[in-house]
């Protein structure tokens, strides 16, 4: 059952050959027995079989609420949860009890998704886990990253703890623990899910997600998440979509852009690999590939900048008073306390430059391919080679981080690769194009063909 999409098992419960309850009792013996993989901080086994219960009298009234009614997800823990500790994965706020859901915690509880927990992410949605905290285990191979900062919510949604999960991503942080769990990441439009709730890294960069085994799960989930909020005066007001109706059988004059050495320049064969494979798709699909440029290093160069800017202005409260209690993004913040006018102002000027360019990009293309992150097979947190990468950002943060400051949809498809660990394929479309790039990732993955789940 563990191994199911979220879309079936929300019909299965619908037509009664399942019940929420039952489905939720599963996986809350699932996240028990695998502990080891570290990936929850709070599990809420009451409060999921309470709302479980209510699920399936509503149900068995005909009282449908979504596709998804019934289902278990997880939260990241930087989500406010009213009446669940949201920790934002830093000791400081360990205790800290909301009294309020933020509004996608909210949208997706009102349409009757079941809450298993809050699931780690490293230490303020930063590079590396707070030191008290245990990081989560790649479900893989343990001797591998789990991406950052929704580490949790990567390791929970492949190993089968849940049925989908949300992330969010000023860098990266959708992608990277798609990429390495081997699940699908949808990062949308910047402004088109409501950020009301969620403790920030950067403000201006935060984008929060979906995570989920397949791309009409994570449109689901978006289709709930989506939409104006009152809470966010930064979310648009641009209409919903129905992004999983009228999808076409192919896609005949789409046009996919492609740059050679963006794609390839810096990037493990096996990601370079997995790209082609998946254009080699598109074109059988009827899509036309053009030859682009895509120029995002200045503002990986300046992403420490805008980044510790924004940190500091979010920790203002607790920083540098506290700064004791601080792990690795104390060093972020000091970026940020240190940065003055003019080099934030340089940064502001990469971003609104490659953002111009960006568009002029979409006016010759739909939709642009290229690997979810340059590594493969990452070695974990603290090793050397993790070290290296993180030292290196900017070119750990290439094909992620210039999506981030563009505010342009993502999505990132898992990709097998030769020795079973999968690779990941990232697809990204103009402002608010969510429909279109997932119309393209459900007919690549159809096509792609099935993935095996971790053997855990």
């Amino acid at each position: 059952m563990h191994e199911l999409d979220a879309l079936t098992v929300g019909r299965n419960i619908r037509t009664g050959e399942v019940t929420s309850v039952e489905v939720t009792g599963v996986l809350i013996n699932r996240i028990e027995s695998l502990s080891h993989l570290k990936a929850f901080v709070t599990v809420t086994p009451d409060t999921a079989l309470a709302q479980a219960a209510k699920a399936d009298e509503e149900i068995s009234r005909g009282e449908i609420r979504s596709p998804l009614h019934g289902v278990p997800i997880a939260f990241k823990d930087l989500l406010a949860t009213a009446g669940v500790p949201t920790s934002n994965g830093m000791t400081i706020y360990a205790d800290d009890v909301p009294d309020h859901d933020a509004t996608v915690v909210r949208r997706l509880l009102d349409a009757g998704t079941v809450m298993l927990g809050k699931l780690k992410l490293t230490e303020g949605a930063f590079s590396r886990h707070h030191p008290d905290v245990e990081p989560p285990v790649n479900p893989w191979d343990e001797t591998l990253w789990t991406g950052v900062s929704s580490s949790g919510s990567g390791v929970a949604t492949a190993a089968g703890l849940c049925y989908g999960s949300l992330g969010s991503d000023p860098g990266g942080s959708i992608r990277f623990p798609s990429a390495a769990n081997g699940i699908v990441g949808l990062k949308p439009t910047w402004g088109r899910v409501s950020r009301f709730g969620a403790f920030p890294l950067a403000y201006s960069l935060d984008h929060i997600g979906p995570m989920t085994r397949s791309v009409a799960d994570a449109a689901a989930m978006l289709q709930i998440m989506a939409g104006f909020d009152d809470s966010d005066t930064t979310s648009s007001w641009l209409p919903v979509p129905d992004y999983l109706a009228e999808q076409p059988s192919d896609l005949a004059g789409v046009r996919i852009g492609v740059d050679e050495r963006y794609i390839e320049e810096g990037t493990d064969k096996e990601h370079i690999h997995a790209v082609r494979q998946a254009i080699e798709i598109l074109q059988e699909l009827g899509c036309e590939i053009v030859p682009v440029s895509v120029s995002g290093g200045s503002v990986c160069e300046s992403w420490a900048i805008t980044t510790g800017v924004e940190a500091a202005h979010a920790h203002r409260e607790t920083y540098p008073e506290r700064k004791a209690e601080y792990g690795a993004i104390a060093g972020l913040i000091d970026i940020g306390l240190s940065v003055d006018a003019g080099t934030y102002m340089q940064a502001e000027m990469a971003r609104r430059a490659f953002c111009a360019e960006l568009a002029g990009t979409f006016e010759a293309c739909d939709l642009l391919i290229c690997p979810s992150m340059p590594r493969y097979r990452l070695a974990k947190e603290g090793s050397a080679e993790m070290d290296g990468a993180e030292r290196d950002l900017a070119a750990t943060l290439k094909f992620t981080a210039p999506f981030d400051y563009s505010g342009s949809p993502t999505l990132s498809i898992p990709w097998a690769a030769g020795d079973g660990v999968p690779a990941s394929v990232q697809l990204i479309g103009g402002q608010f194009e969510e429909k279109r790039l997932i119309g393209a990732g459900l007919l690549v993955e159809r096509a792609r063909g099935g993935l095996r789940a971790p053997s855990v």
